[in-house]
């Protein structure tokens, strides 16, 4: 097996692998990961080839000396050295883990390995930041434990499978930790549970999971990352701030689908009944009747209260709120009519607390906001 780039033999008739002896011999395309740019190939051959073993990039630190190996620019092998730049670089993936390095690494040095100085390959070079296209010292290449794991999942089943809780999460801000009591803003909160492991388990919209698999969350990205090197059908003990109260959840992942698949696990929630309108923290809202969803277009499914005008000089219209927005949760809790709204209002003033999280939502699109109470 090979292990190179998924740029590299992306959209190729025929794949040939060249050795440095200068035998070519052709490979048939095993698998790829786009996620993290890898793909594996398979060669035959009558007799073992070399290879060289993957080591363990989280022992790898800043300040260490590192070889790169590659084509640079097709001018045949060639190896370059430098020291490891950063750690946990992230460039555009969810599950991105780049060594960056300042050995120089140059178009045809992609799918090349990067080496620590016991000979272990820690990193697979795949990128560089450059004004030119050549080497300015900034080079990144996507660590050994990432890279590992989807070869040997490739390899077995010709594809990655990774774990999958089914929330759709963001980042916890000072303004949301002050709202919900929170000692610091750390954790992933919830926008949004599809049909699959995470509502079965019954994890809802506005939970902060703070620790997944007896790690603590950071943030958002922690957890994509934690959820993602997860095995499919593995019991997972999640903990998350609920109402200002710890709650742990067993829940039992699933096999990650496609981005088309995901949306169409959205929730569809139930209808709700007329209210009043009402003006609260200078929103004039209403309960979504009928006429309200064909004056404003908005799907049947959609529930919660619709801001029909937003005051100018209000917090609310600082922070984007604008009419035609639909509040759907507000202090962790779903919002179905103007009085559950005015309950959660009173409960955080006797809290002490001087702001309300609410969910807002926008042509279906969630996004937290942190309003003034006072």
């Amino acid at each position: 097996y090979v292990v190179t780039n998924n740029h590299v033999i992306e959209g190729a008739d025929e794949i040939m692998v060249e050795f440095s002896d200068g035998t070519e011999l052709s490979a048939t395309l095993v698998g790829v990961d786009k996620n993290v740019d890898i793909a594996v190939l398979k060669v035959e051959t009558e007799g073992p080839l070399a290879f060289v073993a993957f080591g363990n990039s989280d022992v790898a630190r800043v300040g260490d000396w590192v070889m790169a190996i590659g084509n640079p620019l097709g001018q045949g092998f060639s190896v370059s050295a430098g020291i490891i730049s950063a750690r946990n670089r992230e460039l555009s993936g969810n599950y991105d883990d780049y060594i960056q390095t300042d050995a120089a690494i140059n178009r045809g040095n992609s799918g090349g390995p990067l080496f620590n100085m016991t000979g272990d390959v820690i990193g697979v070079n795949t990128a560089i930041l450059s004004p030119n296209g050549g080497s300015i010292g900034i080079g990144f290449s996507m660590s050994s434990n990432v890279v590992l794991p989807v070869v040997d999942q490739i390899r077995e089943f010709g594809e990655v499978r990774r774990g999958w809780l089914g929330v759709n999460i963001g980042n916890v801000t000072d303004e949301m930790a002050d709202a919900l009591a929170m000692d610091e803003p750390s954790g992933a909160i919830v926008l949004d549970v599809f049909e699959g492991p995470a509502k079965a388990a019954g994890l809802q919209v506005t939970d902060v999971i703070v620790m997944f698999d007896g790690q603590a969350v950071a943030d958002s990205g922690s957890l994509v990352k934690l959820v993602g090197k997860s095995p499919v059908g593995k019991v997972v003990k999640t903990v998350v701030l609920r109402a200002g109260q710890r709650k742990t959840l067993d829940v039992i992942l699933g096999q990650r689908p496609g981005e088309d698949a995901i949306l169409a696990t959205a929730p569809v929630p139930e209808e709700t009944i007329e209210v009043p309108k009402a003006e609260l923290l200078g929103l004039t809202l209403s309960n979504i009747t009928d006429e309200l969803r064909e004056e404003n277009a908005l799907d049947g499914s959609v529930e919660g209260l619709l801001i029909t005008n937003v005051d100018e000089s209000s917090d609310a219209y600082e922070k984007g709120i604008r009419a035609g927005d639909i509040i759907t949760d507000a202090g962790q809790k779903k919002i179905s009519d103007v009085a559950e709204l005015e309950a959660q209002i009173v409960a955080t003033r006797e809290a002490g607390r001087q702001s309300v999280l609410v969910l807002v939502r926008r042509e279906g699109q969630p996004r937290f906001v942190v309003l003034s109470v006072e």
